[in-house]
């Protein structure tokens, strides 16, 4: 009685075992990379707004503070997104007649807000609180680059959980003057290192590295 299989059959088994194998492996390893490069974080990425804002013009020309916008960035763990009465406190009478800004009249007549597109954005189960970062010396610019050069708002930095804990374990490179927070070209006098010691010592910074501090 002839075999069920033939000799040959043992190894085409094992060779299709190793694909099988080598292919999870490699997928599972290929979204581990993807998932830290740009392409995957969102990196250099410009975001189209419904409405044209120059980010330039508004922080160097106008010499706009982030916290005249983002009214919430001390206090609270969100930023905050402007609301249209905040832009017509300046283009109801600047630029009050552009058809750049027939959206943000329409959206003061509707009584309806503009629907900003968020840029930077952590998974849900991380969680994250501006108001502690800024409140603890950590400059706007740390993290979102220098928005004053951006004519469309991007996201320069990973936001990886690899990112987040290199200053967590060593903040003081990133620590600054409370009075510099906004100030996207303030540099120190002296040894950056130093200086951040001492404001961690100033500001009470305690940096925490449990999985408690962001996933809650």
């Amino acid at each position: 009685m002839s075999a069920l299989f033939s000799p040959r059959s043992n190894g085409i088994f094992r060779l299709v075992i190793a694909i099988v194998v080598a292919g999870a492996a490699g997928t599972v390893g290929a979204l581990m990379i993807f998932a830290r490069i740009p392409a995957g974080t969102g990196q250099a990425k410009q975001v189209g707004q419904p409405v044209q804002f120059d980010h330039r013009h508004h922080v160097q020309d106008d010499l706009i503070d982030c916290r005249y916008c983002h009214t919430t960035v001390e206090r609270a763990a969100s930023a905050g997104i402007p609301p249209t009465e905040l832009c017509l406190n300046c283009h109801s009478q600047v630029w009050n007649k552009s058809p750049l800004l027939d959206l943000v009249r329409a959206s003061w007549f509707a009584n309806k807000p503009i629907e900003w597109v968020r840029v930077h954005r952590v998974p849900d189960f991380v969680y994250f609180n501006h108001a502690i970062h800024v409140n603890k010396g950590v400059g706007c610019v740390e993290c979102h680059g220098r928005v004053d050069l951006m004519p469309a708002i991007e996201q320069v930095a990973p936001l990886t959980m690899g990112w987040c804990l290199d200053c967590h374990r060593d903040p003081y490179p990133r620590l600054r003057p409370l009075e510099e927070i906004t100030n996207m070209t303030w540099e120190p006098e002296g040894d950056r290192v130093a200086l951040g010691k001492q404001l961690a010592k100033k500001y009470d910074v305690k940096p925490r590295t449990s999985c408690y501090t962001c996933h809650r």
